[in-house]
């Protein structure tokens, strides 16, 4: 039922999440799955579901829809939100096995709408699900676009072969980031979930919070929780670590799936030069070579992530407002922000950072 061993939508992960108050009143995320099952009680398909009292690590902004229900003296909050807490990654939402997708799809959106309603919240939201998925909820929903930046693996013999790719300019910078990262004497571990340490996790898990701390300001995941999946989804973790002078300074936590990497969770406790694009892009795309994976999604935005090879990518989520008064009015707004991200992207792709010929 989850295709690609996708890593975020297994049950191990999301039931981590869960039991490690990852989720929950405090972080307004309050966990509504249903499932589909036959006479028999077989789950035929199920849905990542969340009421969510806020906007809070969704990473598809709704900020200017919640504040035109206030000016009207009308609740916003609570919604109905189907998607992985704080991961802006795409993956399935609507999962069902293949045989049966055509007959699943359609009750699970049905009983996502009638939730809605029954719970009182304003609208349901579908945030990064996958093609398919996205067609099908785009023939009843509003459908809004994003960019993110996502590097692409042209099978690739090694990291040499990736930079012949690039123009001069790129291909330069890339090489002298790498350099003065391994110039400073730091050293790079990559680890799994068998060969990581409880210490490493607590070297990784303090790096996370503080980097919250300094700009985020809530630390939803923890200690515990990493574990907890590097324990359940070993294979399906990937912990790069920086040691220098003699410890560890810096991390960066990414997961993957069979075809795709996704990079998550940065942090530092001392700076060193080019040290963030080392650890979190380029010992990324790295791995994707050596595993064969064809896909890395390093998380949201980011245009400097073009000038290490990374290009722009459309993502789609799909939405129903439950008040009609609304509907026209945000309907016009994903227009327009559709046509702009359009526009925006055309621009990006005209300053590719590969050569013409590739």
């Amino acid at each position: 039922m989850v295709l690609d061993n996708h890593p975020f939508v297994r049950h191990e992960f999301l039931h981590a999440m869960e039991v490690h108050h990852c989720v929950g009143e405090k972080f307004g995320w309050l966990p509504r799955h249903i499932g589909v099952y036959d006479d028999s009680d077989v789950l035929l398909g199920a849905m990542p579901l969340y009421e969510k009292h806020n906007s809070y690590g969704e990473f598809v902004f709704d900020h200017a829809w919640a504040d035109a229900y206030q000016r009207n003296g009308l609740p916003y909050y609570p919604k109905l939100v189907s998607a992985v807490p704080y991961t802006p990654a795409r993956g399935q939402r609507l999962l069902a096995r293949s045989d049966v997708q055509a007959e699943v799809y359609p009750l699970l959106l049905n009983r996502a709408l009638q939730l809605t309603r029954q719970l009182g919240c304003s609208g349901f939201h579908c945030l990064f699900p996958l093609p398919i998925e996205q067609r099908f909820l785009a023939q009843q929903l509003l459908s809004r676009h994003d960019c993110q930046f996502h590097w692409h693996n042209q099978q690739y013999r090694d990291f040499e072969e990736f930079l012949s790719r690039l123009n001069a300019k790129k291909r330069k910078n890339i090489r002298q980031e790498r350099r003065r990262a391994c110039n400073s004497g730091v050293v790079i571990r990559r680890l799994d979930g068998h060969s990581a340490s409880e210490q490493d996790w607590r070297h990784f898990s303090q790096f996370y919070e503080q980097t919250f701390q300094e700009k985020w300001g809530m630390a939803t995941f923890n200690l515990q929780f990493f574990m907890e999946v590097a324990r359940q989804m070993p294979d399906q973790v990937l912990l790069v670590l920086a040691d220098f002078e003699g410890r560890c300074i810096a991390g960066a936590l990414m997961y993957r799936s069979d075809h795709a990497l996704y990079g998550r969770h940065w942090g530092c406790i001392q700076q060193l030069d080019a040290l963030h694009f080392e650890v979190c892009y380029y010992q990324g795309i790295e791995y994707c070579i050596a595993q064969g994976l064809e896909l890395f999604e390093p998380g949201a935005q980011g245009e400097h992530k073009m000038a290490r090879g990374f290009l722009p990518a459309c993502t789609k989520s799909s939405h129903w407002i439950l008040d009609e008064r609304f509907r026209a009015p945000i309907a016009r707004y994903i227009e327009h922000e559709r046509d702009a991200i359009s526009e925006y992207m055309e621009k990006l792709s005209a300053s590719s950072p590969y050569r013409r010929e590739s």
